[in-house]
């Protein structure tokens, strides 16, 4: 009997510290029990409490810090079990670093699998955040603003880290002003880094920037993502020449290895405006470039400038791009196709539904994700409209548009294409916990398969695996014992094949 009444409470136990609960508010107290009735009061104390696999909550209010938080190696977690350090409910926890000295961090995050999430950081003396060393976090949601330097750098091998719908803006390095942007994934920085949904405006340097100093032939890869009026201090005022000032500056060298550094940018779906300087950089990189379905408009010196020839087997690809009030500066050796600077088009203000600058800033919606508006979305009419090449991305009618917004104008001749043309459509919520919505159409009847693939490739599920007629699908996608991650879904039915991305948060 004694027997069983252990293993029942060791189970007991076990149980409870894998799905641990810890709070922290800014009246708590390190003597309390770190509950939601007796929270903690300091971030070092709830981290130290906090093991795999446990979610320290952060009760709204502003925290008044002068030390850097720091999240170190002895701390990291698992794909399995992931720390989660998150905001309570709907609460806004601002956490205030005013009170540092100059060259102090804000969080300093050095370890893997963590999941920070809705937290606001600001006044730090250095980066808002820097993941140093530190691999396979989830950054969602956060905000980073009047920070002393980047809002969020990535630096010392930092790799397979995903940065989800988070803004970073009015970041400024006094006196010099001259290296604070709004995302920096730079210098040291590792592999297969991945911004979604991320926002960046009125940082003193960049709004992404990626030059590199001791790493090399790494890729980062951004997607649906704007930066703007970068170059300039909060109160619109230019800080000097060394404010560089471009939008997304995708890489290269400085200095003694300008010459030689590749940093592959992969660009989907992002927009860059109303910067100082150029609205798409190439720097010194000599590494590929890839941007598919990329905006620039109303960059001061250009809106994409990439002319400096490649390192031996590299390329640069642009495909279903924008550019309006901006220059164009391309080598020789772009790969192109279905530009808007190329012919037959011609792009005046009439093609979109709005320039209004102001709309880009509005508040997000209430899942995170980037604000709907009306702004550089094509208007109907439009000779951009369904006048890509399909690159394997969601779109609707009869082909891509140009641009990084997908209008959805139905006619009776794309309602037929739709209807008996085979699509696979981008999943909706993405990212999404736990479940999402998946939608296909078939052109003809067939055997056809729906699978699962995790980032490696290897197949997870199958969703479906039997002979369907022609006609348009929607199934419902739910699978909460999968780890947090990036997977694809592949549509199998015949000759066609299709892939498409989605990421799972939790």
């Amino acid at each position: 009997m004694k027997k069983f009444i252990f293993l029942a409470t060791f189970l007991s136990v076990f149980a409870h510290h894998l799905n641990a609960q810890i709070y922290i508010a800014p009246d708590g107290d390190d003597s309390n029990s770190g509950t939601i009735e007796q929270p903690f009061g300091t971030f070092p104390k709830a981290i130290s409490e906090a093991s795999p696999g446990d979610t320290i909550y952060v009760r709204g209010g502003v925290y008044d810090l002068t030390s850097t938080i720091t999240i170190t190696a002895v701390q990291n977690g698992s794909e399995d079990q992931i720390f989660t350090l998150t905001a309570y409910k709907d609460e806004v926890p601002i956490l205030d670093f005013s009170g540092q000295s100059i060259g102090s961090k804000g969080i300093s995050l050095r370890a893997n699998y963590w999941h920070i999430k809705e937290l606001q950081i600001t006044g730090a003396g250095d980066n808002g955040m820097e993941i140093n060393f530190g691999s396979n976090n989830i950054i969602e949601q956060c905000q980073f603003y009047r920070n002393r330097d980047s809002g969020l750098q990535l630096s010392n091998l930092s790799a397979n880290n995903m940065i989800i719908n988070c803004d970073s803006y009015f970041n400024a390095d006094p006196p010099d002003y001259a290296d604070a942007d709004g995302f920096a994934p730079k210098l040291t920085v590792g592999d297969s880094n991945y911004f979604y949904g991320c926002r960046a405006w009125v940082n003193c340097d960049d709004g992404w920037d990626g030059y590199l100093r001791g790493a090399d032939d790494i890729t980062t890869t951004l997607e649906n993502c704007w930066t703007w009026g970068n170059g300039y201090l909060e109160d619109g005022t230019d800080p000097g020449p060394r404010a560089n000032g471009n939008g997304f500056k995708m890489g290269g060298g400085d200095n003694s290895n300008s010459d030689s550094l590749m940093h592959h940018n992969i660009l989907i779906n992002c927009v860059a405006f109303s910067n100082k300087n150029k609205g798409f950089d190439q720097n010194n990189n000599l590494g590929s470039m890839t941007l598919y379905n990329c905006t620039g408009y109303e960059n001061i010196a250009a809106n994409y400038r990439i002319q400096r020839a490649l390192s031996p087997d590299q390329t640069l690809t642009i495909k279903n791009c924008v550019s309006f009030f901006g220059l164009v500066q391309l080598g020789s050796f772009a790969v192109q196709e279905t530009n808007s600077w190329l012919s037959p088009f011609v792009v005046t203000a009439d093609d979109f539904l709005s320039l209004d600058t102001e709309l880009a800033s509005l508040p997000r919606q209430a899942d995170g994700s980037l604000p709907e508006i009306e702004f550089l979305h094509l208007a109907q009419g439009s000779d951009l409209i369904d006048a890509g090449v399909d690159l394997g991305l969601p779109y609707e009618g009869e082909a891509p548009d140009l641009g990084a917004f997908e209008s959805d104008y139905v006619t009776s001749v794309n309602q037929n294409s739709i209807l008996y043309s085979y699509k696979l459509l981008q999943n909706y919520p993405n990212p999404f916990n736990p479940s999402t919505t998946i939608e296909f159409s078939l052109e003809e009847d067939g055997f056809t398969t729906l699978k699962v693939f995790d980032i490696t490739g290897r197949e997870v599920e199958t969703l479906i695996s039997k002979k369907m007629n022609v006609g348009n699908y929607t199934i419902n996608y739910f699978n909460p014992g999968f780890a947090t991650g990036v997977y694809f879904y592949q549509l199998k039915s015949k000759d066609f094949v299709a892939s498409r991305k989605m990421i799972l948060m939790k």
